[in-house]
């Protein structure tokens, strides 16, 4: 009974280059998952630096939105010194994340919402923190690597957007006025 031989053959090999090509797809679908944060951020055209060290618990759906839950609220100092919430939630998409709330930036004495960050053109060397009022640009180079984040009250990240909102409101008086 040579073909039924023939046909074990065949029915093995079958089984073994099926499972070979099933275990190569499930490992190249999980190569090409994200890991972390700091992947995620890459992958969206975005320095690791964004993020303080240490993200361990975040969420990103279908349609861009970002969730990052912190251990605690921290600040950091870049170009410029910097305050993450417990909670920062944004949206992101090619090189930028927008609807941004969670991150503050310090402009003079103020702790201004950071509403926006964008990198435009990556060879530029820049990244733009669209703040409440104004837009800083810092140096993309100094956002490549994750900082170390310390402890940092709330209080101070909520009287900065108190802050902001107050003189955001001055600023469209004033605009109105001139009309």
């Amino acid at each position: 009974m040579p073909s039924l031989r023939h046909f074990i053959k065949y029915l093995v090999a079958f089984v073994v280059c099926s499972s070979w090509l099933i275990a190569a797809v499930s490992n190249s679908e999980l190569e090409s998952e994200p890991r972390s944060v700091y992947q995620i951020l890459r992958n969206y055209g975005l320095p690791m630096g964004l993020l303080p060290k240490g993200v361990k618990n975040f969420i990103l759906d279908d349609s861009g939105k970002l969730q990052v839950h912190l251990d605690h609220a921290c600040s950091t100092k870049f170009e410029s010194g910097m305050l993450y919430d417990i909670n920062v939630t944004g949206t992101l998409r090619y090189g930028q994340i927008e609807g941004l709330s969670g991150i503050s930036a310090q402009d003079l004495f103020l702790w201004l919402p950071v509403i926006e960050i964008r990198v435009d053109i990556p060879s530029s060397g820049l990244i733009y923190f669209n703040v409440s009022l104004a837009s800083k640009q810092f140096s993309l180079s100094s956002f490549e690597t994750p900082r170390d984040c310390l402890a940092s009250p709330v209080a101070d990240l909520q009287e900065g957007i108190q802050i902001s909102k107050t003189l955001s409101k001055f600023k469209f008086k004033e605009e109105t006025a001139v009309l």
